[in-house]
C-alpha cells in the first residue's frame, strides 16, 4: 500500500522529511477496522512529532491523526461497523498514523462519517471536534444548555482547528457568551463566521479588552495556543472559582500558585488519553463523533476545512506541514485521494 513516512526527523524544507513509501497492507486484529483512507487532515501534533531531533527510525514511521474513509475489513469481535461503512476518526498517537492508503484503528474511537460532507470535509473534523468537546464539556464543565447564561467563555486562538469547532460547539450547544482571540482581518472574520459573539486581538493586552466585555470576570477559558505568554493575564481575567483549560505545551512552568487567591482550577485536555488508557472509556469518542456527525447533518455544525492541498503525497504533505509551522493557517488543511496510475 502507499504511505507517507519518515526515517529521520528533519526540517520540513528537506525533501527527505516526509517521503512516499510502499508498505505491506495491514490486517485488522480483534476489535479493529481496516479503513481505506480517502482523506486526511494535518494538525499541530503532526508537526510536533515530526520536529527535527537526533533520532533515526529503523523502519518507516507513518504519522497522521485524522482520517475519513471506508471500512475495508473488520477483525474478530467487531460490533459497531461493517465493510462498506463510511467513517471518520482521529486514531491513536501510540499506533501507526493515518497517512497511508489503508489504516488499522480500534472501532471504539471511530464514528460514522457525516452523510452531508465529502470525505475531505469530514477529515477536517475528528481530532479537533473530540478535543473541543472534551475540553468544553468534560474538562471545563460548561453546561450543555441553550438557556442564556451570564458566563463568558474565552477561546485563545479561535481561528485554528480546535478553536474553529470550539466556537461552534459553545455557540450552538451552550448559553455562554463566546469571545475568541485573533490577530489578522482574515482570522477575525473566520472566528465571526464560526459564531463568536466577540473577537479580541491577542497581540494586544487581553485584560482591557475583556474587562469591557466581561467586567464580572471570565468563568471559562480555553487556552489553545501561547498559554505561557498569556497565563498571567488569563489568571487576572478569570472570575473567582473559574476554570482554565489548555491543550498546548507551555515552554516554561506556569505559576499555578497565582491561581490560588481566586480558587481557580486548571484542566489539561489531550484527546489521545482515551485511546491510550482502557480505564478512560475509549467508546466515548465513538459517541462524540457520532453526535458531531448528527449535528453536522442537521446543519448545526459545519466543516472547518479551508484548504484541500490535493492528493495524499509526500510533497503535498510537506507543504501542509510547512503551512502549519507558519502559524498563520485558518481552519483546517486536508489532503484527499491518491494520484491515479498506481498499480
Amino acid at each position: 500500500m502507499r504511505a507517507i513516512a519518515l526515517h529521520q526527523y528533519l526540517p520540513i524544507d528537506n525533501p527527505d522529511a516526509l517521503i512516499d513509501v510502499e508498505l505491506p497492507t495491514p490486517e485488522p486484529g480483534p476489535g479493529e477496522l481496516r479503513v481505506r483512507v480517502e482523506a486526511i487532515s494535518v494538525n499541530p501534533v503532526d508537526v510536533k512529532v515530526r520536529a527535527p531531533k537526533p533520532k533515526v527510525e529503523a523502519t518507516p514511521r507513518v504519522l497522521g491523526w485524522d482520517a475519513a474513509g471506508v471500512v475495508d475489513a473488520v477483525g474478530p469481535g467487531v460490533k459497531l461497523f461493517q465493510p462498506g461503512d463510511a467513517v471518520y476518526y482521529a486514531g491513536s498517537i501510540a499506533r501507526p498514523g493515518t497517512n497511508s492508503e489503508f489504516h488499522i484503528v480500534d472501532e471504539r474511537i471511530v464514528g460514522h462519517k457525516p452523510r452531508s460532507l465529502s470525505f475531505a470535509q469530514a477529515a477536517a473534523l475528528p481530532l479537533t471536534s473530540i478535543t473541543a468537546w472534551e475540553l468544553l464539556f468534560e474538562r471545563l464543565g460548561i453546561p450543555r444548555s441553550k438557556a442564556p447564561s451570564q458566563d463568558t467563555l474565552l477561546i485563545v486562538g479561535g481561528a485554528g482547528g480546535v478553536g474553529s469547532i470550539a466556537i461552534q460547539l459553545a455557540r450552538k450547544l451552550a448559553g455562554v457568551t463566546v469571545v475568541a482571540t485573533a490577530s489578522r482581518p482574515e482570522s477575525t472574520s473566520w472566528c465571526e463566521s464560526m459564531g463568536a459573539h466577540h473577537v479580541v486581538d491577542h497581540r494586544q493586552s487581553l485584560v482591557p479588552q475583556l474587562q469591557k466585555l466581561a467586567p464580572q470576570g471570565v468563568r471559562y477559558i480555553a487556552s489553545l495556543t501561547a498559554t505561557d505568554s498569556h497565563f498571567p493575564e488569563l489568571v487576572e481575567l478569570a472570575a473567582p472559582f473559574g476554570h482554565l483549560g489548555l491543550i498546548d505545551d507551555p515552554s516554561k512552568p506556569l505559576d499555578i500558585g497565582s491561581m490560588k487567591r481566586k480558587s481557580l482550577s486548571l484542566h489539561w485536555e489531550l484527546m489521545f488519553t482515551r485511546p491510550l488508557y482502557e480505564a478512560a472509556d475509549p467508546l466515548e469518542q465513538h459517541r462524540i463523533l457520532n453526535r458531531v456527525a448528527e449535528l453536522v447533518d442537521a446543519g448545526t455544525l459545519k466543516t472547518t476545512m479551508t484548504q484541500d492541498f490535493g492528493p495524499i503525497t509526500a510533497a503535498n504533505l510537506r507543504r501542509a506541514h510547512a503551512a502549519i509551522e507558519s502559524g498563520r493557517t485558518v481552519g483546517k488543511i486536508v489532503l484527499s485521494g491518491y494520484p491515479s496510475g498506481h498499480e
